[in-house]
């Protein structure tokens, strides 16, 4: 086993950040800690992620509205979790891919979206299809199932010789289930350009994370793999771009006697339901989520871009109406699509069954009679 000096360094690379450390660049108010380095972003693209962060909460809470209202199936709500999603997914390139979950919707957004993604809330597998033209693995719902896929994906790269990251995202409760372990033991065994990062929101739908693990951090546990391990305050997405880009960097180009893998444990509270389809007033109060919203990532980075002299009253309320503005013509272009629901049928078999064929009979019947999908939604 390789020793480690006093400052925790063994000859494989970083251990993880001892667990009172998380790197921050900006404090609950938005200012800038004292000391902290400030990524070199551009002003453009520091106001971009304030949009992007903008954007993707006004879609997550239209988005629940719809789900309410019937007209959207269950749906897994973002809010609080913008900084880490869009802060990370700045620091990649743009062909470097992502694997998410299934609440990576800020992912998505800075990555350019369509209403074509909001079609596979709507029930239409073919909203998975676009993510994957924008660099981004269709979305994985059982849990941690996609994690030996990143690890395979950067693997496959590196033996390539692509010059290729994948940037896996997850929930901590994803760290208890197998699949975690075996894909961060892979990678750290065959040095795979890949980054992990845990989305520790504090809930595993309705279990805590002290109750998930003995470790002192989830990024600790990149200990036992032999490669890096970072906390990072989630919902600041300055830290969080600035622990992915360092990520991203050692991935691409490891300095000597690093190992290419990254588990970074971005710490963040999820304030919504875990899905549409829970009640998080069963499991905490809301003293709780009133002292995480202190910490809520958008008014604090205003604050930041304010003080910065690239936002004001007249800019914020231009932002927030074309975000409104965005959002509402997702919507509309979504619940437009007219599906082919003889596709339905075509991967259900190798070979059509007398049943499947029945089947798309009696739909397309049923299309030729009403002229439209109504009577399918009724059926």
């Amino acid at each position: 086993m390789a020793a480690a000096d006093s400052s925790g360094v063994t000859d494989r690379g970083t251990l993880a950040t001892p667990p009172d450390e998380i790197v921050r660049v900006l404090d609950a108010d938005g200012r800038v800690i004292d000391d902290a380095p400030v990524p070199d972003l551009s002003d453009e693209e520091l106001v971009a992620m304030y949009e992007e962060m903008v954007l993707s909460r006004h879609l997550d809470e239209r988005l629940v509205s719809l789900q309410r209202q019937g007209r959207m199936g269950t749906y897994a709500p973002l809010a609080g979790q913008e900084a880490a999603q869009i802060g990370s997914t700045h620091a990649l390139a743009d062909d470097d891919w992502i694997v998410d979950q299934y609440r990576e919707h800020g992912a998505v957004v800075a990555r350019g979206i369509s209403h074509e993604y909001l079609l596979y809330w709507l029930g239409h597998e073919i909203g998975n299809e676009w993510l994957a033209s924008r660099h981004v693995f269709p979305l994985n719902i059982s849990i941690a199932s996609h994690l030996p896929h990143a690890t395979g994906m950067a693997w496959a790269a590196r033996l390539q010789g692509e010059d290729t990251v994948v940037c896996c995202h997850f929930g901590d409760g994803a760290t208890s289930e197998g699949d975690f372990h075996e894909a961060l033991n892979f990678a750290g065994v065959f040095d795979a350009p890949a980054l992990f990062v845990c989305n520790n929101n504090q809930y595993a739908i309705s279990h805590p994370a002290e109750r998930q693990t003995a470790s002192d951090t989830f990024a600790r546990k990149a200990r036992a793999y032999g490669f890096a391990g970072v906390r990072v305050d989630g919902m600041d997405p300055l830290a969080t771009y600035q622990v992915t880009r360092d990520a991203v960097a050692k991935a691409r180009d490891p300095a000597e006697g690093e190992l290419r893998p990254t588990l970074i444990e971005a710490v963040s509270y999820r304030f919504g339901a875990h899905t549409t389809a829970d009640d998080p007033s069963n499991y905490r109060d809301d003293t709780e989520v009133e002292r995480w919203r202190e910490r809520d990532p958008i008014p604090r980075y205003e604050r930041f871009l304010r003080d910065c002299g690239l936002l004001d009253d007249d800019r914020v309320a231009a932002i927030e109406e074309r975000a409104e503005q965005r959002v509402a013509e997702l919507i509309v272009d979504a619940e437009a699509y007219d599906p082919d629901v003889g596709a339905w049928f075509d991967h259900a078999y190798a070979e059509e069954t007398p049943r499947v064929r029945e089947s798309r009979e009696y739909l397309q019947r049923l299309r030729e009679r009403h002229g439209d999908d109504t009577l399918l939604r009724e059926e």
